[in-house]
């Protein structure tokens, strides 16, 4: 039996996923084998030695020390995409809002309600103050075309807006998705200088980080309105604020509010509400709960954070799989090790990313014959090691 571990309250479409004739899930597990978690920091968190991987049931991972569980060799999984309709849908939303003062409007309905049968005639005569322009035929650019800002921009189209997207990493499987109407922006630039409506779809990293600072937000027409439900620190708060107050940004929405954001007049501050759908939550919560089958119980690894991808069809033969260094002649070790057990390789792959720090390794072999591990698990370079 395998043990899992929830550190939050997982949804019943992922626990469901887990067969429970061969996993025991629980928030009490001691030394799980996998441990699936929404929003629980990790960071000071104790793992077992036997603890082979970490499901995010989202897509953000800064609760959990990626690089470290890397070294530990525990595989850290996200689950991107899983919640891309619930965000599009609020991106949308965001956009009219920015757009129409409608928020504003509510608001002041409220403090007439006391006026009673005077309300409709004040309604008429002061309804002026809220005018915002409509989106169809303004231009939207969408800075990051992964499985939001995809979505995003094809709903845009269908919207009647002119789209342009920008995303220096967009895959081939992302470009054959996106609507022919899209129109693709080599730099940044572009998006900034034509756009009347921006919306950041992109990750946190080093390279983006505040990359909507004052050096960006006064390359934009003046009024823009800009949309952010991707990270908190895409964008410089203390230059947004200036650029509102200057009328260079017409309105700017978040969904992280902050102390410095959350009473200014020209933001619409929401409770990062992105993800926050039933819908989301399952789609989610399942996407984690396969991705640890499939780990567990095949070796394969999709959507890790900080191993590379490896699929290997599965055959009948026993399989070792082995996390290591991301350096030269790692292969040619292990498989020397395996040869010289008398194994035949009946199956092999091997991942690694540029620039990654660790490379995967997957080997059929008929049998594992006594000490095999150990003696893979003495080669430097080595992380882990272990036989399905």
């Amino acid at each position: 039996m395998y043990r899992i571990k929830t550190l939050n309250s997982i949804s019943c479409a992922g626990l469901d996923a887990l067969d429970k004739s061969r996993y025991i899930v629980s928030d009490e597990i001691e030394n799980p084998d996998a441990i699936l978690v929404r929003s629980a920091k990790m960071h000071d968190y104790e793992v077992n030695p036997e603890l082979l991987c970490v499901a995010r049931a989202g897509a953000g991972t800064n609760n959990i020390p990626v690089d470290k569980f890397a070294e530990m060799g525990i595989v850290v999984f996200n689950t991107p995409g899983a919640n891309a309709e619930a965000v599009k849908e609020l991106a949308l939303c965001a956009m009219l809002l920015s757009s129409r003062d409608i928020v504003g409007g509510i608001e002041w309905v409220k403090s007439i309600a006391h006026k009673g049968d005077e309300v409709a005639a004040l309604v008429e005569k002061s309804k002026s103050q809220f005018v915002g322009p409509e989106i169809c035929g303004k231009t939207l650019g969408v800075i990051g075309l992964g499985a939001v800002g995809a979505k995003v921009a094809q709903a845009a189209v269908a919207l009647g807006m002119t789209v342009y997207g920008y995303d220096p990493y967009l895959s081939v499987d992302a470009a054959w998705r996106m609507a022919t109407e899209v129109r693709h922006a080599k730099d940044i630039d572009t998006i900034l200088k034509n756009s009347d409506y921006i919306t950041i779809h992109a990750p946190y990293m080093d390279s983006t980080h505040h990359m909507l600072c004052a050096a960006n937000l006064y390359k934009m027409k003046k009024g823009v309105r800009i949309i952010n439900l991707a990270r908190a620190e895409l964008v410089c708060d203390d230059d947004m604020i200036k650029a509102l107050d200057d009328g260079q940004v017409a309105c700017y929405v978040t969904d992280f509010p902050n102390g410095k954001t959350v009473g200014h007049p020209k933001v619409i501050a929401i409770p990062h509400l992105g993800a926050s759908t039933p819908e989301s939550e399952d789609n989610c919560a399942y996407m984690a709960a396969k991705e640890v089958i499939e780990y567990i119980e095949n070796g394969n690894i999709s959507n890790s954070v900080n191993m590379p991808s490896a699929y290997l069809p599965r055959t009948e033969d026993p399989r070792l799989c082995v996390i290591h260094k991301n350096v030269p002649d790692m292969i040619a070790k292990i498989t020397t090790v395996v040869s010289g057990a008398g194994l035949n390789i009946e199956n092999m792959i091997n991942a690694g990313t540029k620039g990654r720090a660790f490379a995967y390794t997957m080997i059929d072999v008929p049998s594992v014959a006594p000490g095999l591990e150990d003696k893979i698990r003495a080669l430097e370079g080595v992380v882990r090691v272990r036989t399905i």
